[in-house]
């Protein structure tokens, strides 16, 4: 049972409609169960071709804004939100998501308090997909049992990559997925298997002939291939055989020779469970030849009791541990099907020391085990979360300073991009109304050591933070702030982490997901974020907007210290955004009153900055830029504009 400390909750999203019978759906009532009767709170979200649970669920998402735990009330444990149907239309020739159901997911997750959003086959299109793109919560990803055709045509796969960008946690059904997938998106990733509920064997011996089990769960030429098996079978061998069907009065079954009719029987739900076939029957058979497998029915054979004789599927491999729990076959091979049937049939010691070895399985088959494996990722993710209260002395110390604006991020001549002087960008801090800056030139001190030289011996009142915004090896940038000795460029990004700590310094990460700049990428992120203590959630010279957004939905759901900077490389540019903070001295100062500050933006022309830069930089010959240059130019430049 989850303390109160570490009880959570969780959304979890599958992308298939929830009145069909679907393995993933399986998968998601179980967890979500297990999971409920440890404390959790939980919310399956799913497609729906039930219009009533569609408004139903439609209604509660919209009382969210008023009332944020709506979301969690429910009859029972698990809470169900049925979100439209999410069968993709074409659209101008590309395919598309539901406007409404993307909307819904949209309004779900802005107003839902979660602490997890845990999709599972989050392809795009579809509703998984589209949680995982509107959630702002820690996001937890798991890949059941993709098909290499699904996986090898996606044509818009570095999209789907981007998105899977967003998972701070990865998970796969099986060790065969985890390799399928990984060849596609690398990543890390658990293996976490699916569970079974174990049936209680019939007491005494089974009367008459030993039964052999079909679920049809798997494609429809799966039960072809068994009953051409069954064929084959001698006919003097004596054997009975169960072909259950979820909804056998919707397929017609299949025409069967004279001496198979009276020994082959087509039953469902009304005959009794899948279970409980599975519970009395001697052996069960898996033939999919790979559309679409059900490795889930494998793990329900076992747990049922009965020998499995399957096809020779990567992840129906792994549940019979390499042919230690069953037989196995060539997958379309109905020879070697009917000859391991026949083998079985005819030997009971067979049958009996496999049915031995499936009874000592059952202990790994239970869903509490697969329930401890997320619980135990979810705690590991939610731990990488900072601590919200911060410092409240500090905090308290701080209540009664006046309040200054602050821009952390600039540059000057001492970086190569950039050609204003010290002198020039402290005058137009003045002009801007900062009361502290932060100069974080490209792999240099020296421009921020002049900067605060100059406002320490020539007044003005502007602060300067010594800072340094260093390239590494090939994960991006990092800003060190609070330090005073150069740091190498080139390190890993734990090794400049650890240069700034080593000085005291704060860890600053710029425009973290600006895809135009080197920046790290998600899960570099994720191996430090222990360690950042800030993060730049606005920038103005990004390229797209969306990028600021990625940036401040990362900082809030890891409840990370958000900070913003012009990026200045010419002084019109600086104070295009503002830190409202209150006056600090020293980092653990600065970062508590970081902590409560607002950011102040205004509206800029990033072509205007830019092309200025370009003159500076390019166009101009050097004399030429020290001339204009010169104290004074810059302040006037970044005063007021009418633009």
């Amino acid at each position: 049972m989850a303390t109160d400390d570490e009880r959570f909750a969780i959304a979890q999203v599958t992308p298939f409609p929830w009145e069909q019978h679907h393995e993933v759906n399986r998968y998601v009532e179980r967890l979500s169960d297990e999971l409920c009767a440890r404390g959790h709170r939980v919310v399956v979200v799913a497609p729906s071709e039930s219009r009533e649970l569609i408004r139903e669920s439609r209604a509660r998402i919209k009382r969210l804004k008023r009332e944020p735990e709506a979301i969690f009330e429910a009859a029972g444990c698990v809470s169900l939100l049925g979100v439209g149907q999410s069968l993709p239309f074409r659209r101008g020739g590309s395919v598309s998501l539901p406007l409404d159901v993307s909307r819904t997911l949209e309004d779900l997750l802005e107003g839902a308090r979660f602490d997890f959003v845990h999709v599972h086959e989050p392809f795009a299109p579809s509703a998984a997909g589209a949680a995982l793109r509107h959630s702002h919560a820690l996001n937890i990803g798991t890949f059941h049992s993709p098909s290499e055709r699904f996986l090898s045509t996606q044509v818009a796969r570095p999209v789907v990559a981007r998105l899977f960008g967003r998972l701070d946690g990865r998970t796969a059904s099986f060790n065969a997925t985890r390799e399928r997938v990984e060849r596609y998106f690398p990543g890390s990733y658990r293996v976490i298997g699916p569970g079974a509920d174990l049936m209680p064997r019939e007491d005494g011996p089974v009367e008459g002939p030993p039964e052999i089990l079909f679920s049809a769960e798997e494609e429809r030429g799966a039960l072809r291939l068994f009953l051409r098996a069954l064929r084959k079978l001698p006919a003097d061998l004596d054997f009975k055989a169960t072909v259950w069907m979820r909804d056998p009065a919707s397929a017609a079954p299949p025409q069967l020779p004279r001496r198979l009719r009276d020994r082959v029987r087509f039953a469902g739900p009304a005959d009794g469970s899948e279970a409980q076939h599975l519970a009395r029957a001697t052996i069960a058979v898996a033939a999919s030849t790979g559309a679409a497998p059900a490795p889930q029915l494998v793990l329900r054979a076992l747990a049922g009791g009965a020998v499995p004789v399957v096809s020779r599927l990567p992840q129906y491999e792994e549940v019979l541990r390499e042919g230690e729990l069953g037989l196995l076959f060539e997958p379309g091979d109905v020879i070697t099907l009917g000859a391991q049937l026949q083998r079985l049939l005819s030997d009971p010691e067979l049958v009996e020391r496999l049915a031995e070895s499936v009874l000592r399985a059952h202990p790994a088959l239970e869903w509490g085990r697969t329930a401890d494996g997320f619980e135990d990722l979810y705690r590991n993710v939610s731990a990488r979360r900072h601590d919200i209260d911060g410092k409240p002395a500090v905090r308290k110390r701080l209540a009664g300073r006046d309040f200054i604006h602050v821009d952390l991020h600039m540059h000057t001549d001492h970086s190569p991009d950039c050609a204003t002087p010290a002198a020039t960008l402290l005058e137009a801090a003045a002009v801007a109304g900062l009361g502290a800056i932060a100069v974080t030139d490209h792999n240099e001190v020296s421009g921020a050591h002049e900067a605060r030289m100059l406002a320490e011996t020539g007044g003005g009142g502007v602060k300067v933070i010594v800072a340094e915004e260093v390239k590494t090896a090939d994960q991006g940038e990092v800003i060190g702030l609070f330090i005073e000795d150069k740091i190498p460029r080139g390190m890993s990004l734990p090794e400049t982490i650890a240069a700034i700590r080593s000085q005291g310094g704060l860890v600053y990460v710029p425009h973290p997901f600006d895809r135009m700049h080197s920046v790290p990428d998600y899960e570099h992120l994720l191996e430090v974020v222990e360690q950042v203590d800030a993060i730049e959630v606005f920038n103005p010279r990004v390229a797209f907007t969306a990028f600021n957004e990625e940036a401040a939905r990362f900082a809030a759901k890891y409840r990370i210290v958000a900070g913003a900077g012009s990026d200045s490389h010419v002084a019109a540019g600086l104070g295009s955004v503002k830190i409202r903070m209150r006056d600090f001295d020293g980092p653990e100062e600065f970062l508590e009153s970081l902590r409560d500050a607002d950011i102040v933006r205004k509206r800029t022309s990033l072509l205007y900055v830019q092309a200025l830069k370009f003159i500076q930089t390019k166009a101009t010959p050097a004399p030429a830029r020290r001339r204009t240059a010169r104290p004074g130019a810059g302040a006037r430049r970044a005063g007021p504009s009418k633009r």
